[in-house]
């Protein structure tokens, strides 16, 4: 049976995938941002009503971060609205070991509406999509917290385990926190990359003070980097963040892919050789 589904976020790195993965499945996908018609715009909440009329199921992501301050009002504002707009089913991509993500949760698990919550650790997409990308292309990489141990996901095991929990009511209830195969330090992210890449790109640990003035010099806004002191401090020191989990196999019935494979794929792409095309 066909759903109506809003995917919030649906233009982002696990929103467009799992939108990919409905319109497959022939399912009617309404992309929740600012610039779909109807719009839904975060930050005009009057967007939201026709945003949500017609539709069963939602899978939202809040960005940048749960954790940042307002994300709580808004998750209270959006299910809220859910209620009021007759959604079913919701689904929200939390992440692993946040404490501020965990009291969006409880926003949703206490809405009354049916919910899965979708814990995710880092991305391994942060590599080649996001705040990562930059100094990789540059060939040095410096960062705060150099033996961090993480079990980074890939967005596609995300977008897999939306797609399914939003479809199945036997996953209503539940809290999947996804995570990798691995735990990697960024030392041997990075040394990953420039080996699959042929690349020689260098690594240097550098304390959260100096990274953060570092971002101020290449004028950073400062929430973003509130949120990466946040992410370094918070989330990258805090028991349990360190845990593998098999709740990718739990809900999918295949394990979670590995980081060499998100690399191998990624390298074929040619992202990581932006910067030696360019000097050619």
């Amino acid at each position: 049976m066909k759903s109506n589904i809003i995917v919030i976020g649906g233009t982002g790195k696990t929103g467009r995938k799992v939108v990919q993965r409905l319109h497959a499945l022939q399912h009617n996908v309404r992309v929740g941002s600012r610039n779909e018609d109807p719009a839904f715009d975060w930050e005009n909440q009057a967007t939201w009503a026709q945003a949500l009329e017609g539709i069963e199921k939602m899978y939202v992501t809040f960005q940048p971060d749960l954790a940042v301050p307002g994300a709580l009002e808004a998750i209270e504002a959006l299910t809220k609205q859910a209620g009021q707009s007759g959604i079913k089913k919701m689904v929200l991509l939390s992440r692993k070991g946040e404490r501020e993500a965990e009291l969006c949760e409880q926003v949703v698990i206490h809405s009354g509406i049916d919910y899965t919550i979708v814990r995710a650790s880092w991305f391994n997409q942060n590599f080649s999509e996001s705040f990562f990308l930059d100094p990789i292309l540059a060939g040095h990489v410096a960062l705060p917290q150099a033996d961090a141990k993480v079990p980074y996901i890939d967005t596609d095991d995300i977008a897999d385990v939306a797609v399914e929990v939003l479809m199945n009511e036997k996953h209503n209830g539940q809290i999947y926190e996804l995570t990798g195969l691995r735990l990697l330090t960024f030392r041997e992210v990075v040394s990953e990359i420039a080996s699959v890449t042929k690349r020689s790109i260098e690594f240097t640990p550098i304390s959260l003070s100096a990274y953060s003035k570092m971002l101020e010099e290449f004028h950073v806004p400062a929430e973003y980097i509130w949120l990466i002191n946040y992410l370094f401090t918070e989330v990258l020191g805090r028991e349990g963040n360190d845990v593998i989990t098999n709740d990718v196999e739990r809900v999918l019935g295949r394990k979670a892919k590995d980081f060499t494979a998100y690399v191998q794929e990624t390298a074929a792409t040619g992202v990581w050789n932006q910067a030696a095309e360019m000097q050619i």
